[in-house]
């Protein structure tokens, strides 16, 4: 029996809400790969970590706040922890190695291209490892094009937003390579969600209790607990960069330099040719007088 699927049960909430979630994921951790570039190298490790947790964080959180919008209306739905976290941490390896493949080599062509491959495939790996979560009375089957079209949707995506993240500068652009990668993670998930077949073996009658059914946990008694990591990984990178003073514009923090007499040469007079007459008339008054004084005492 197919089973009728419905991506979007709450209407635009949940895309709309999973989009942005992505979105401040990558905007915190685009930016902290941008601050590593001026960092120090025994600081650049830290920052890469951050920058890791966070958009694997966004990922894992957007990828979980639109699966509450998914269902299937002739069987309940439930997921397994266990594969649940772990897709989590899939993300954050993955999305780690990606990130520091390109913190260290620049914004080189190959860089980039592995660094955006491998991000890429985290986050699709990631998605179906969460859907492989999934605890339900069906079998389900993917159309493989769509599947393929997903993975080279965030593997472009995602390489995209790591070269704009590593070779421009300002607000503007780090703005732009965050949506750019929520547009890697959303149409990753949502063509992945296309791809999804959904064949039904229910038993003909349900019991009222739907844990005899199913096992594991509903998606409303999971999404608070399991939301809770995630956004402590967000909201430390957000208070980092919050109190670091380059975390705008990407440039290494300085605090007020202090005058010096080189920022502001002294002009120097203008010369005049020796045979100018009236040269030793308009030299300045300390040049005459210690002149004067030297004759005087000689």
């Amino acid at each position: 029996m197919q089973g009728t699927v419905d991506g979007f049960t709450y209407g635009l909430v949940t895309p709309v809400a999973a989009f942005l979630m992505a979105a401040l994921g990558a905007a915190l951790g685009l930016r902290c790969t941008t601050r590593s570039l001026h960092a120090t190298r025994s600081c650049r490790v830290g920052w890469l970590a951050l920058g890791s947790l966070s958009i694997g964080s966004g990922v894992w959180t957007m990828h979980f706040v639109a699966m509450t919008g998914f269902t299937v209306q002739e069987a309940p739905i439930s997921y397994d922890k266990l594969l649940t976290l772990a897709g989590l941490a899939v993300a954050v390896v993955m999305i780690g190695i990606g990130i520091f493949i390109v913190g260290y080599r620049g914004a080189t062509r190959m860089a980039l291209i592995t660094g955006g491959t491998i991000t890429g495939l985290g986050i699709a790996s990631m998605h179906y490892l969460g859907m492989a979560g999934m605890r339900m009375a069906a079998r389900f089957a993917y159309d493989m094009p769509l599947v393929v079209l997903s993975v080279l949707i965030a593997g472009c995506a995602a390489t995209g937003a790591l070269w704009a993240a590593v070779t421009l500068r300002g607000a503007l652009s780090g703005l732009g390579a965050s949506v750019l990668m929520a547009v890697a993670v959303t149409g990753m998930h949502y063509t992945g969600m296309a791809a999804l077949d959904v064949h039904l073996h229910l038993p003909p009658t349900l019991p009222s209790d739907l844990s005899a059914v199913l096992p594991g946990d509903r998606p409303a008694e999971m999404i608070g607990p399991m939301l809770v990591g995630p956004g402590c990984f967000l909201l430390l990178a957000a208070v980092v960069l919050l109190f670091d003073p380059g975390a705008v514009t990407g440039e290494p923090g300085r605090g007020p330099r202090p005058r010096d007499h080189r920022d502001h040469p002294v002009p120097q007079a203008r010369r005049r040719p020796r045979n100018d007459p009236h040269a030793r008339d308009r030299r300045p008054r300390s040049s005459a007088r210690e002149g004067a004084g030297r004759a005087r005492y000689r």
